[in-house]
Order: C-alpha cells, then structure tokens, then sequence
C-alpha cells in the first residue's frame, strides 16, 4: 500500500508549515491566548483567504480542495506542531463533517461560510452526567407549531465563545440512554433562550456551558432524521478523533524535537546530559512512541469509510495508543527538562498541557479501550 503524501497534500502540508513558521510562534500564540478574544480572527482569515486551508476537506462545488480525512490528517498535524488555537477541528473537522452528510441547499451554503471563514461552528454534545455516552441525554427538542424548543445544558463546548452557530444533540423521544430518539439541530448562537458562561481551559483554549430555556429554533434546524442522529453523531465524533490523534503526532513531535535540544545544551557534571546513556535511551524510546502514533493515526483514517464496526475498531484502537504515547512522551520532556518545563517562558509546558488534553478528548484510554474489547467480542461472536 502507498502511504505517500499526493503532491497536492504535500503541498498543503508545506504551504500551511511555513506560514506557521513565520507568523505563528510561542509568543504570537502567547499573546493570542491572553486577549480577551482568546484566538485571532486576522489567521483565521489568512487560513481561508491566504492559504485556503478551510477548504482541505471540502468538494470542489462547495469551492474547496476535493479532500477529505487525509487532508485534515495533514492539516491537523501541522497545527498540532504550533498549538495553534484557532478553531479547524470544530468547524472543518466536526462542523464541516455534520453538514456534508446533512446535505442540501442550506448547508451547501454554510459550508461555503466555512470556507471562506466566516461561519464558524461548536458541538455542543457533552453533558455533565455522561462521560463518553452520546446517547445519554437530558438536553430536550419538542415540536413547537413549525419549529422546535430546545431545553437543557450542555458542558465544555470547546470554541463556542467564538462560533456563530452551535450542532446540538437533543432527545426527541425515547428514555434517557436509547440509542433511537436521538436527533440533531444547527442553532444559531445568538437565537433567544441561548445563553453561555465561558472560561478559558487549562491547553490555551476556550470553552463554554451552554445553556437552552425554551430556545425557538426553525424546523430547517433539524439536521438529518428526527430521532436517528446517533450513528451520524459517532461517525462524525469519530472523524474527529482521528483528526486529534494527528494533532497529537505534531504536539509529540515538537515535544521530543525540543526535548533533544535542550539535552544537548543543558551540562551536568562538566558534559551535555544528551551524553548520559539512561537519558540518550529515554529520547529513543520517545521517537518510537511518536512514530508508532503517526502510523496507527493514518492507518485509522484510511478505516473512517469502511463499516462502522471496523471505524470504530480502528480508531479506538489508535486513540488509545495515541493517548498512552501522549502521557509518556510528555513526561518524559518535562523529566528531562526539570523545574524548566513547567514554566509558562519555556513552550514544552504548553504542548504538554495540550498533550494532556488530548488524552481524554472524545474519549480516555480506558474508554477506548474497553470500546475496542467490546466491538472485538462482537465480532468473534
């Protein structure tokens, strides 16, 4: 099988690299982090106008690139490497991925927002009670005349701060925990009965509770089949996960490149501790974690159009390695760097708070893996 990039995707990968080699260092994102907006409308354009990577995964009639997961694979990595902030993984990644299998007119034309970066999308999914069960629901949609009111809270919706519009998962039948009832709404965030309390999160980013009290949203806010959302929500959650496994691949790559530096210029005992064996074993051992990531990643990208049992196998299978190396390979940068590591001056701090992140994100270790036992006894049954 071939596992080289197209010219294309190599291209996208190298244009969006030295963009962010010139314009997007740790004190650029420093002080993006610590504005009152939290993230820079100015790169969001210049990633659709400038480089037209909003595009990557978007057909050709919609005006993107005619990609699709590879192409955000590559994009991801590359943004991973920066710890850029700005929103792709919620409005390309999850956004774009709800309202390419939604269809239609209207989300032809949203899509087209996307792109050209002015529509920018949160998923608000997670509810406080629920872990990783997306059937667990207690948010409600009720038909109201024409349209639908919307009732309940929604928890950590990364990037709502800054969307215009929110993908909700609401129940519209069924009990609390079944599979059928499930349905899927785009709201506008400004709409009556919306409203949000935001905070900044621990990796640089910001997030919000989302709160619905009677929120009045059209029947054109239905997204795909009353009460049949769940099997579009997995595929599209797992899509994403993916999509963080590859940023993930550029956060343990930029750790470990780092981590090699500092040992050589960092002396103890008269010699640069990238000299001490124990130590020269532990930065192996680090790459080795890295790479056997980036590999299980793209072969879980290549799996996202097969059935929904051999997806999901493939990238429960790959997020629970990529969480495990999240965990190694960023202690093992902070260990080697000491009380350094964990100051907000040096940037390996940051990327292994982002690490940390990502460990849990759409699902922890345990999870995945108890997912991948689950769907493995399935099929040798």
């Amino acid at each position: 099988m071939d596992f080289n990039y197209t010219e294309t995707q190599t291209m996208l990968r190298d244009t969006l690299a030295r963009y962010l080699s010139d314009r997007y260092d740790h004190e650029t994102r420093m002080k993006i982090v610590r504005s009152d907006a939290g993230w820079s409308r100015d790169t969001w354009k210049a990633f659709a106008e400038e480089l037209g990577i909003l595009g990557a995964p978007f057909a050709e009639e919609h005006g993107g690139l005619g990609g699709g997961a590879l192409e955000n694979m590559v994009v991801m990595e590359e943004l991973g490497s920066r710890l850029v902030i700005e929103p792709y993984l919620s409005t390309v990644v999850i956004g774009g991925g709800f309202l390419k299998a939604a269809g239609g007119d209207a989300a032809g034309e949203l899509i087209g927002g996307i792109i050209g970066g002015d529509v920018l999308t949160a998923f608000a999914c997670a509810e406080p009670h629920a872990r990783y069960n997306w059937a667990d629901l207690k948010t409600t949609a009720r038909k109201d005349g024409g349209g639908w009111v919307l009732n309940g809270h929604k928890a950590v919706v990364r990037d709502a701060p800054h969307a215009t519009h929110l993908i909700v998962t609401a129940r519209t039948g069924g009990g609390q925990r079944d599979r059928d009832g499930v349905s899927l709404f785009l709201v506008e965030k400004g709409a009556k009965g919306v409203s949000t309390r935001d905070y900044p999160t621990v990796d640089g980013g910001r997030a919000s509770e989302v709160y619905f009290e009677n929120a009045s949203v059209p029947a054109s806010a239905l997204l795909g089949a009353e009460g049949g959302a769940l099997p579009l929500v997995e595929q599209v959650i797992d899509e994403a996960t993916v999509a963080i496994c590859a940023e993930a691949g550029g956060v343990m790559r930029q750790m470990h490149l780092q981590t090699l530096d500092y040992a050589k210029q960092r002396k103890q005992f008269g010699t640069a501790i990238s000299n001490f064996q124990v130590l020269q074993h532990r930065m192996v051992d680090m790459f080795m974690e890295v790479e056997q990531s980036v590999s299980l990643t793209l072969m879980a990208t290549l799996k996202l159009d097969e059935s929904a049992h051999e997806r999901a196998k493939a990238v429960s299978a790959a997020k629970s390695r990529v969480g495990k190396a999240c965990k190694f390979v960023g202690q093992s940068a902070i260990q080697i760097h000491g009380g350094m590591g964990m100051t907000d001056e040096l940037a390996v701090g940051h990327y292994f708070k982002r690490a940390t992140m990502i460990e849990s994100q759409f699902g922890s270790i345990d999870h995945h893996l108890s997912r991948y036992e689950r769907l493995s006894i399935d099929e040798a049954a």
